[in-house]
């Protein structure tokens, strides 16, 4: 099954991922790790990505879209796969449907407000990447990951006036994705509000896994 994980930060689509992996038996892929997954490999795409983040400035849409193509021809992700942060744009989605024809996208739907307290608490590894949170899923050993022994710590995106412009954002580029694949009658619509074990039993249920 080929997925579209859609939802602001905060939603929880990177906790999802993890649990559909596990039901579906396909690759998580976001476009962070196909980031730097090819600047570790030293590809031409690499070393143009590393470029520009050394810059400080986004990676474009026509490298993006280049990189997600060259991801999703590799074996593993043939008979189906989980993107999650691409599209963020109408372009990007148009892109990909010329190169790889979607079964469903899942929008991850939570209010801004419930985005906020959860980003705000949410801890990460700097490691392996596990999501952890200081409140309703603290690591055993504070700063320590439970999973790879990493450290632990707080983005600085995760700070409320960063939340603010991250949501301004995802509003204004990402949203109108919503209408669009909605349109096209692709899009699920999935309450993100719960804990992640109920959104994944409700994922199951609407996929029917």
């Amino acid at each position: 099954m080929k997925l579209i994980f859609l939802g602001p930060p905060g939603a929880g689509k990177g906790t999802l991922a993890g649990i559909a992996v596990d039901m579906l038996k396909t690759p998580h892929i976001s476009t962070g790790n196909i980031f730097r997954a090819a600047v570790s490999a030293q590809s031409e795409l690499g070393r143009k990505v590393k470029a520009i983040l050394d810059a400080g400035k986004l990676v474009d849409d026509e490298t993006t879209i280049a990189l997600v193509r060259e991801r999703l021809a590799r074996e593993d992700a043939r008979a189906g796969y989980i993107l999650d942060g691409f599209p963020r744009t109408i372009p990007q989605a148009e892109a990909l449907a010329s190169f790889s024809a979607v079964d469903r996208v899942v929008n991850f739907d939570i209010p801004d407000v419930s985005v906020v307290e959860r980003l705000s608490g949410r801890l990460v590894c700097r490691a392996c990447g596990f999501n952890f949170h200081a409140v309703s899923n603290p690591p055993a050993k504070a700063g320590v990951c439970n999973h790879c022994g990493g450290e632990v710590y707080t983005r600085d995106d995760d700070k409320p006036a960063a939340i603010e412009k991250r949501l301004q954002v995802y509003r204004e580029q990402t949203a109108p994705l919503i209408d669009y694949y909605r349109a096209r009658g692709l899009l699920l619509d999935i309450d993100a509000r719960p804990a992640a074990e109920e959104v994944g039993r409700i994922f199951r249920k609407a996929l029917g896994i």
